[in-house]
């Protein structure tokens, strides 16, 4: 059941008014209306009920995940929007309340993106930099989620895929993450055109089996429901791939 406890919390820039309908708004309509705040405050609501230290430990996370991607963007929105929606889409609409997950959702790109922020001495080092500060868990989750880090420049789409099908056999708890991330980036094409559109729908194209197989398999823990809600979800994202993926290179 979706935890939708009255929030009273302060917001800046979101009418105290607007609170209420924030708690039911659907993710893109939050980020189109009220940007990061928005999120912001909707994950204040989805996580209202959890643990006291539960909730603080998400907030480190968010906290973590908003000083490393500060500087960056995602087409004409700042980045952390990405993993906000991510963390947010596994409690809203996969009805997770796991505080490992929710935690290395915000921080999925952390190491793929900022390892030397993190720590020196590469990804290894930036792992166990999040495994003492978030534990273990948190840290296998990240890396589970996290692609290869292809420093000859020489990375394939089935290297990719492989990647992720391997990375995410033995970690049932990862996959969940992933869908999410998936998810958005596949919503991101709709915002995407030209060769750019068609090279991302021809990578993503071949994951929607391989996502479909994990989600369905009875270890990955997901309510009926919303793994339903994921299959249908999936099946869609394929459809728009395959008709992306189908345009000729110079067609917009």
């Amino acid at each position: 059941m979706t935890l939708r406890p009255d929030w009273t919390g302060s917001a800046p820039g979101i009418p105290d008014g607007s609170r209420g309908i924030l708690a039911v708004m659907p993710l893109h309509a939050v980020t189109a209306v009220y940007g990061e705040q928005g999120l912001r405050a909707r994950l204040a609501i989805e996580t209202g009920q959890l643990p006291v230290a539960a909730r603080e430990k998400v907030g480190q996370a968010l906290e973590l995940a908003a000083r490393l991607h500060a500087a960056d963007r995602r087409q004409t929105e700042p980045y952390l929007n990405h993993p906000l929606r991510v963390a947010l889409r596994i409690i809203c609409h996969y009805d997770v309340r796991d505080t490992g997950i929710i935690c290395a959702a915000l921080l999925h790109d952390a190491v793929e993106d900022h390892a030397a922020d993190l720590a020196a001495g590469g990804r290894p080092a930036a792992l166990a930099a999040l495994a003492g500060r978030f534990g273990p868990d948190v840290a296998a989750l990240v890396e589970a989620v996290t692609n290869p880090d292809d420093a000859d420049g020489e990375a394939t789409d089935e290297r990719y895929r492989a990647h992720v099908a391997a990375a995410l056999e033995d970690s049932p708890r990862a996959r969940v993450i992933k869908v999410s991330d998936f998810t958005d980036n596949g919503v991101g094409l709709h915002y995407t055109s030209g060769p750019k559109a068609v090279r991302l729908a021809r990578k993503y194209a071949p994951l929607v089996p391989v996502l479909t197989d994990l989600v369905t398999r009875p270890d990955t823990p997901l309510s009926p429901g919303a793994r339903e809600r994921i299959c249908r979800q999936l099946r869609d994202a394929g459809e728009r791939f395959a008709a992306i993926a189908s345009r000729p290179p110079g067609e917009p």
